[in-house]
């Protein structure tokens, strides 16, 4: 069986994992791939060494706004992550 690949972020960047929409308009007919724009909203799934200098302080499990085009795209274990430097991001996402 293969291990899962575990990814520490360098520095000051994270990993997040964009939460996808329902590709859906607000009448409700569904979206080709095609159409769909690139989610702005994910979670953190890991930080890298923030150091206490750091304005920006984000924690694992915690949704944030990023940019449409922005950081690196990867794939682990079959599903879409980002990962970019924590100033790229906007907000923090309270529900």
């Amino acid at each position: 069986m293969a291990d899962k690949i575990k990814i520490k972020p360098l520095g000051s960047r994270v990993l997040i994992r964009p939460e996808e929409e329902e590709p859906r308009t607000s009448s409700g007919i569904l979206l080709p791939e095609t159409a769909k724009e690139k989610p702005q909203i994910g979670v953190v799934v890991a930080v890298g060494n923030i150091d206490e200098e750091d304005e920006i302080k984000v924690e694992v499990g915690q949704k944030v706004l990023f940019p449409k085009y922005t950081g690196t795209e990867i794939k682990i274990d079959g599903v879409e992550h980002l990962i970019m430097d924590v100033s790229d991001l906007l907000a923090i996402v309270e529900d």
